[in-house]
């Protein structure tokens, strides 16, 4: 059995494409599992440290501009994704796979392009509940698409299959019961606590607005508080804690550059503040975490402000935009959540079943299927 993962540019695309090929070689150990990734990108560093090979395609995104240079880049890119084509083709017809998965991201269309055009069935996974461009080009010529939302699956009417699988979780999410979580990060079983999260680089706008909220939380009381800043701007939020004067580790009020065991901060959460890309989503629908989302601003179609509204309308979370609250006003808000117990209980029931549990092993169910 041989399966081929294509996927890349953010961890979004990467971890669910690992999470199916752990599965894979859960079920069937002597399986062959090769990746292709686009050569510069994440995918590099982060497909070999789960012990899978890699290959890579010189391929490059598209910028929506019409400035010179953007089209200069664009026409390059259209080079690239011939070129791409043609090294995707060498890479299939040496390994020989039985099917071609795809995750998300550019490489994804060179390398199930490619796959298609030698007769190998192909799969693509979109988690967004609208498709980027890559999703939208291969749901014409893909075998099977599968989607995160429910509902996306009304973006592809000439798809010649759809499956409704959800999104698969990396390993450790929901392993651990609340109050043993709580026992390890140092936090009684009563006191209200806040995650807030913002990825591996962070927010400048949402760090200055937790900055905020730190010193309202020391001043108020009314909650824990522990907040991921980022490599890119963590040394700038810890200098205006530091001005703030107040000892913030002593009030369990804590910033950290990047959360490492994020399973265990998720699973001792009362309410969580974060993006709305697809895979964080389906961590908190798994957990069943309430949430308070803030929808990146600078993301293609808006597509993150599109997933929280799934889940507002599904009564699992709250949506606000940036710009469009202040400090003191965000805090009262999340003091109001955290004071509803009998709202945040409904919050997290309908998190919960607005989710798929087993999207890991649906999708492999999928795989072996298109496996002769």
């Amino acid at each position: 059995m041989k399966i081929l993962f294509t996927c890349g540019g953010t961890a979004g695309h990467i971890n669910p494409a690992i999470a199916v090929a752990g599965k894979i070689k859960q079920l069937v150990p002597d399986a062959e599992i090769l990746f292709v990734g686009a050569q510069g990108m994440m995918e590099e560093n982060l497909v070999p440290r789960e012990g899978y090979e890699i290959k890579t395609v010189t391929i490059t995104n598209l910028q929506r501009s019409m400035k010179p240079r953007a089209i200069m880049h664009n026409i390059n890119t259209a080079k690239n994704v011939v070129r791409s084509i043609h090294q995707a083709k060498r890479i299939i017809k040496v390994f020989k796979p039985d099917v071609a998965v795809g995750t998300g991201g550019y490489v994804c269309y060179s390398v199930l392009r490619a796959a298609h055009s030698l007769g190998v069935p192909t799969i693509v996974h979109e988690s967004n509940a609208v498709p980027g461009l890559t999703t939208r080009l291969l749901s014409k010529i893909a075998d099977c698409v599968m989607v995160g939302f429910a509902a996306a699956g009304d973006n592809y009417p000439n798809a010649k299959r759809i499956e409704f699988t959800g999104t698969p979780v990396r390993p450790g999410f929901g392993a651990m019961g609340r109050d043993d979580a709580r026992r390890r990060l140092g936090i009684a079983p009563e006191e209200p606590f806040v995650l807030s999260v913002w990825g591996s680089l962070g927010s400048d706008f949402m760090n200055g607005m937790m900055a905020k909220i730190f010193a309202l939380a020391a001043k108020n009381g009314g909650m824990k508080i522990l907040h991921s800043a980022g490599s890119r701007g963590f040394e700038k939020m810890k200098k205006e804690l530091d001005a703030e004067g107040f000892d913030y580790e002593k009030l369990g009020i804590e910033a950290r550059e990047y959360i490492y065991d994020m399973p265990t901060a998720m699973s001792a959460t009362d309410l969580i503040i974060c993006r709305s890309g697809a895979s964080t989503l389906s961590e908190l629908q798994l957990m069943g975490k309430p949430a308070v989302l803030v929808p990146s601003p600078n993301v293609t179609g808006a597509h993150q402000e599109k997933n929280a509204r799934v889940l507002e309308n599904a009564g699992a979370a709250v949506v606000v935009t940036e710009g469009s609250f202040s400090a003191q006003g965000l805090y009262e808000r999340l003091c109001a959540l955290l004071a509803d117990g009998t709202g945040l209980s409904e919050m997290s029931r309908n998190m919960q079943s607005s989710g798929v549990k087993n999207s890991t092993e649906i999708i492999t169910d999928i795989i072996f299927g298109y496996i002769k």
